[in-house]
């Protein structure tokens, strides 16, 4: 569904992402880890027409992408769930979903928000209030209802446990999970190599801007240089 290959992405003069290489398959959850630094950040932003990268090509479904803007990127069916949120604080938890499906008319945008709000009680039940109100983990689910809300093929996820309480992070581990399951692709980048490997069905390990290491999520969870580097 997403190939990724040889991409290069700068900031100025600092070059971020050097040699980064990956491929998505439709109903897989992809998991991304590496040191903090590591250029995974700047990747799915660059996937998402957020940044331009210097070389190298975004494939997908066999469309090229690195020339596009975030609007057709998102039209085209990825949607990004950004590191640190960023919701609209001072709006209300439905006008925040709404935003996600501002490309989007008919029936079908009610029909979503029902289901975000069968997936999310919390947010049904708060859908008055302004998202600035909630509890990180609470706003933590509103961003993920509003990246669905865009019925996306392909979502990716920025960090979505960073900071979050134990039985949280379980919820939105089982959150990715269940939209694989309803047929959603997932492309993940998370902190916590041990959850992600877990539950991802393919995982890359980037490194100073490259990818070095690749394979089944268990597969690389058994590996003595991701346990010695990532996982103490």
């Amino acid at each position: 569904m997403l190939e990724v290959n040889a991409l290069s992405v700068a900031y100025g003069a600092i070059e971020a992402v050097k040699d980064v290489s990956f491929t998505v398959g439709e109903g897989q959850i992809v998991c991304l880890v590496g040191a903090n630094g590591a250029g995974k950040s700047t990747t799915l932003r660059t996937v998402s027409g957020l940044l331009r990268p210097r070389r190298g090509e975004i494939l997908f479904q066999g469309q090229p992408m690195h020339h596009l803007p975030a609007h057709s990127v998102l039209a085209a069916g990825i949607a990004h769930c950004p590191e640190g949120r960023r919701l609209f604080t001072t709006m209300t938890v439905e006008e925040n979903l709404l935003l996600g499906a501002y490309l989007r008319k008919g029936r079908e945008v009610a029909l979503d928000l029902a289901r975000v709000y069968e997936l999310f009680p919390v947010l049904g039940q708060r859908r008055t209030q302004r998202a600035g109100l909630f509890s990180g983990g609470e706003q933590q689910l509103l961003a993920i209802g509003r990246a669905m809300m865009a019925r996306p093929k392909l979502l990716m996820f920025d960090e979505p446990t960073m900071g979050l309480a134990p039985i949280m992070i379980q919820q939105i581990l089982d959150t990715v999970r269940a939209l694989r399951d309803q047929g959603t692709t997932i492309l993940m980048v998370e902190q916590n190599a041990l959850a992600a490997l877990t539950l991802a069905d393919h995982g890359y390990v980037i490194d100073l801007g490259r990818t070095t290491l690749s394979g089944p999520g268990r597969d690389l969870l058994a590996d003595p240089r991701v346990r010695a580097a990532y996982l103490g």
